[in-house]
């Protein structure tokens, strides 16, 4: 086979790729040559032209194509978000790469830290990013913090976090990790791919080639990871559906799962907002059929109509839920319909963990400022540790299913002989507990009283928090034929189904977001 001539950027990481490139080809006894061509996102750049006007639209393509179409290289390669969903007549993407950390990091300088706040960056950042995407995101979560346009390639961003420009800046984790740069000066928050959701095919290479270069499509084929392409190809054809690229604040993220039937499970989580300072429509899909996933999350997306809500719990101003369907044009009303009384105790029990199984178990454990010396922190969900954190804790365990009796077994498995203290309601379900053989030790530290609260029965969509909340709601409520339900976990689904409710709807996380996600899905 003639030499094959790799067309690239000529930025460090594009260069990377390049060079990751051509180690593959040369595996396949391919020889190999690396050309580097300037293209208008590169020139824009220098010119401080803001980064959302160039994302998805060519800006980093267009002169590679070109020099593929007229034969003066064989092979682009390209960050594979930064290509249009439309190949130009004559081109291809014949195959991608594996996939990179897909993640956003947020880089904060350590003074700039707060780990009180969400994503441990304090009130009224400034925190710095170009990206459509990543400032709907951002502002959605922390409204307080002020969004700053940043320019450069990775090196460069990092230096004008350092030299104090911004208190904190988002990057693309796989060009941290691939360039292997020192983010050691600086806090880094891992952001979760499933919370904050990256860019169509994020962290995965794209490698065009001409459509008629038969040799070439052989060997690409021969590189090529095609289930990171089954999985890619969803999330652009999203993209595509929407005719996304320049202004359009979307995230799109799809995983693949191996089922208990040997078939996968297509997972899809989507942020889609209608500008970057507005607030993003939030989605989450699960599915054995992938073949039409897109086009139901397109239709979902156009079509969403906002409803009348009740959720049985009391958001505080923080609170990300009751704020966001606000935003969204959703009529929200969030109280609990159970009061919550602290039960003093006067002994703490020596144990080597502690584990939350709420937020109140955190709130009331703490009141009482408990001498607890040093231990482990265990918490059932996300948001239960998010609230340990505003008590100067991280927790070492967080369950990441909402099937409870799966997350005690997991936080079990984990701490072997250790005894561990579990603060908690006057009555509890102890399904986390249930997973011990011994040395589970019960703390009661509150109580809950039901509050006879009767909801409007306009309401389209009722939100139950907890078991009690169950009770609560049924002592002077009817249920109504138009209603449709949502049930934080298996407890709560349980306590649903004993009043007759089959099959309520659940969310994927134990969180806000997550219910966020289960609500949308359903209006």
């Amino acid at each position: 086979m003639k030499k094959v001539i790799i067309g690239t950027r000529g930025s460090d990481l594009a260069l990377w790729q390049a060079h990751y490139t051509k180690k593959l080809l040369e595996e396949q006894n391919c020889e190999v040559e690396i050309k580097v061509i300037s293209t208008q996102g590169d020139r824009s750049q220098e010119w401080n032209t803001s980064f959302d006007k160039m994302e998805g639209k060519g800006f980093f393509t267009k002169e590679l194509e070109e020099a593929l179409l007229s034969k003066e290289i064989d092979i682009a390669v390209h960050s594979h978000k930064d290509l249009p969903t439309i190949s130009p007549d004559g081109l291809m993407v014949a195959g991608v790469s594996e996939r990179e950390n897909p993640a956003d990091w947020l880089i904060i300088r350590d003074e700039c830290v707060n780990e009180k706040e969400k994503f441990s960056l304090k009130e009224k950042a400034v925190v710095g990013t170009s990206s459509a995407r990543r400032k709907a995101q951002l502002l959605a979560f922390r409204d307080d913090v002020t969004i700053k346009d940043l320019r450069g390639n990775v090196p460069t961003r990092l230096k004008k976090l350092e030299k104090g420009e911004y208190d904190a800046i988002l990057l693309a984790a796989a060009g941290i990790e691939r360039l292997d740069l020192d983010t050691s000066k600086f806090t880094v928050v891992k952001l979760s791919p499933q919370e904050f959701i990256p860019a169509p095919a994020q962290g995965v290479l794209a490698w065009q080639i001409r459509e008629d270069d038969m040799g070439m499509e052989i060997v690409v084929g021969k590189i090529n990871k095609e289930d990171v392409q089954t999985r890619v190809a969803i999330e652009r054809r999203v993209l595509n559906l929407l005719e996304g690229g320049c202004q359009m604040p979307l995230g799109v993220y799809c995983e693949t799962e191996l089922n208990e039937k040997d078939k996968y499970t297509f997972k899809v989580w989507v942020s889609k907002a209608e500008a970057w300072d507005k607030q993003p429509v939030q989605l989450y899909y699960e599915t054995i059929l992938g073949f039409d996933l897109p086009e139901r999350i397109v239709e979902k997306l156009n079509t969403l109509s906002p409803k009348k809500v009740f959720v049985t719990k009391t958001c505080r101003e923080k609170d990300y839920l009751e704020k966001a369907l606000k935003k969204l044009n959703f009529d929200v009303t969030a109280q609990s319909l159970i009061d919550v009384k602290a039960i003093p105790f006067f002994h703490l029990p020596i144990s080597d963990w502690i584990f939350f199984s709420s937020k109140h178990a955190v709130r009331f454990f703490f009141s009482q400022k408990p001498n607890i010396g040093k231990v482990k922190f265990g918490c059932i969900s996300k948001e239960t540790s998010a609230e340990l954190r505003k008590h100067g804790h991280r927790a070492d365990f967080i369950g990441q299913n909402t099937d409870t009796k799966m997350v005690g077994k997991q936080f079990a498995s984990l701490v072997g002989n250790a005894k561990v203290l579990f603060p908690g309601p006057k009555e509890s379900m102890q399904s986390v507990q249930q997973q011990f053989t011994k040395n589970a030790i019960n703390l009661v530290v509150y109580e809950t009283l039901k509050q006879g609260i009767e909801i409007d029965t306009k309401t389209q969509i009722v939100v139950f928090t907890s078991p009690s909340n169950v009770h609560a709601f049924f002592e002077k409520n009817k249920w109504q034929a138009h209603y449709k339900a949502v049930a934080m976990g298996e407890a709560t689904e349980h306590a649903l189904y004993r009043k007759g409710i089959r099959k309520p709807s659940k969310p994927i996380s134990f969180d806000d977001l997550g219910l966020m996600q289960c609500i949308l899905s359903l209006s």
